[in-house]
C-alpha cells in the first residue's frame, strides 16, 4: 500500500498544479506592477514555504478525513510539500538567472510546459483525449496568467 501511495498522482498533481500557477501568477503580476526582482523573489520564497506548508496541511487533513493511516497521511503530506517546493525552487532559479523582464516569458513557458506535461500524463493514464485535456488545462492557466497581468497593470497605474 505504501508503494502505491508513492506513485499515486493525487499526492503530486494537486499541489504541483497549484504551485505552478501560483508562481507564474506572482512573477507576472509583480513584474507587470514593476516591483523588481527583490519583491518577486520575496514572494516566491513565501510561496515556497508558507503557501506550500499550508497547502500540505490541507492535504494532510484531507487524508485524515478519508481515514487513511497515519503513515499514508504523512507520506502524502511530505510528497505534496516536496513536489511543490521543487517547483517553487525552479521558478526561483529562473528569476535569479534572468533579468526581471526576461524572467516573465521564461517562467510562463516553463510553467506551461509543466502543465502540458502533467496534462499529457494524466490524460494518457486515464485514457482520455490528450490534446483536449492539455488544451483545457493550458487555457485555465492562461486565464489566471492574464488576470495576474491585469492586476499588476492596475497596481502599476494606480499605486
Amino acid at each position: 500500500m505504501l508503494k502505491t501511495e508513492l506513485v499515486n498522482p493525487k499526492n503530486y498533481i494537486f499541489g504541483s498544479t497549484a504551485a505552478i500557477i501560483t508562481n507564474i501568477s506572482l512573477i507576472v503580476g509583480l513584474e507587470t506592477a514593476r516591483s523588481g526582482k527583490g519583491p518577486i523573489l520575496g514572494g516566491l520564497l513565501t510561496i515556497a514555504l508558507a503557501d506550500n506548508i499550508s497547502d500540505s496541511l490541507g492535504i494532510h487533513m484531507y487524508k485524515e478525513t478519508e481515514g487513511a493511516t497515519a503513515r499514508l497521511t504523512v507520506l502524502a503530506t511530505v510528497l505534496n510539500f516536496t513536489a511543490r517546493l521543487l517547483i517553487s525552487l525552479s521558478f526561483i532559479a529562473i528569476v535569479l538567472l534572468c533579468s526581471a523582464p526576461r524572467a516573465v516569458p521564461a517562467a510562463v513557458v516553463w510553467g506551461l510546459v509543466l502543465i502540458a506535461g502533467g496534462s499529457f500524463w494524466i490524460a494518457r493514464r486515464n485514457r482520455e483525449n490528450v490534446l483536449v485535456e492539455t488544451v483545457k488545462h493550458l487555457l485555465v492557466a492562461l486565464v489566471v496568467i492574464l488576470l495576474s497581468h491585469a492586476v499588476g497593470h492596475l497596481i502599476a497605474v494606480y499605486f
